[in-house]
């Protein structure tokens, strides 16, 4: 399956527009599950594309405490910061064995003189900045059991599969990771997900994969206390 075709919906223009380019025809490359792609202070001047598997994004503090800043799953771009900083301010590790497209820094920069390039390359930037600023506004405005719905509930519309009961995330995405991304302990996601199977907002199928239930965690989400 190539890119375009397995891309949330948001980015698939974006990924459509970038696949017409010859320096697309790069073969992809194959890494293993726990593998660093690149790491925080690396001169890596290059843009990925994710053929298939799972990628996080992470930031470390010189106290050694971690922040997962995204997830990526097929048809996703990430690295793209690199046009704007000569050193990588985040690690990139594989979630899972992951096939990787490479691009050059210098063969994306030609591409932006095409003006259907730049507009789809804009359009993802501008999806990221807003998806950072709601991730910011939840710390501050939501409690850590809010957080963790809100998270759900964003991989499931990024990186799930509808069904008619909900929508199943079927990356393996471990609770710790959880905790990570939303500022708690692993026991407390534990904690959260179970009331959140007992309130119907989550289930897990037969074959283990977490189900979100999008309605209800919609106005779970919108509800006030």
């Amino acid at each position: 399956m190539s890119p375009s075709q397995s891309a949330p919906p948001q980015y698939a223009d974006v990924i459509r527009t970038l696949l017409k380019r010859d320096f697309f025809a790069a073969a992809p490359v194959n890494v293993r599950k726990n593998a660093h792609i690149y790491n925080c202070g690396d001169h890596d001047q290059s843009i990925y594309v994710i053929e298939s598997g799972l990628i996080k994004t992470v930031m470390y503090a010189k106290d050694g405490k971690s922040c997962l800043l995204s997830i990526y799953g097929a048809g996703d771009i990430f690295g793209e910061l690199c046009l704007f900083s000569l050193e990588r301010r985040e690690t990139a590790i594989t979630m899972s064995a992951s096939l990787v497209r490479r691009i050059p820094l210098a063969s994306f920069r030609a591409t932006l003189a095409n003006e259907d390039i730049l507009e789809a390359f804009l359009k993802l930037l501008t999806l990221r900045l807003s998806e950072q600023q709601q991730i910011i506004a939840n710390m501050v405005t939501m409690d850590s059991e809010r957080r963790l719905a809100a998270a759900l509930l964003t991989l499931a519309k990024k990186l799930g599969k509808q069904h008619d009961t909900g929508i199943s995330i079927e990356e393996k995405i471990t609770q710790e990771e959880l905790s990570v991304m939303v500022g708690t302990t692993r026991s407390r996601v534990g904690y959260f997900l179970k009331r959140f199977r007992a309130a119907g907002l989550v289930q897990r199928t037969p074959d283990c994969y977490l189900l979100i239930n999008e309605q209800h965690m919609s106005r779970y989400l919108d509800s006030v206390f």
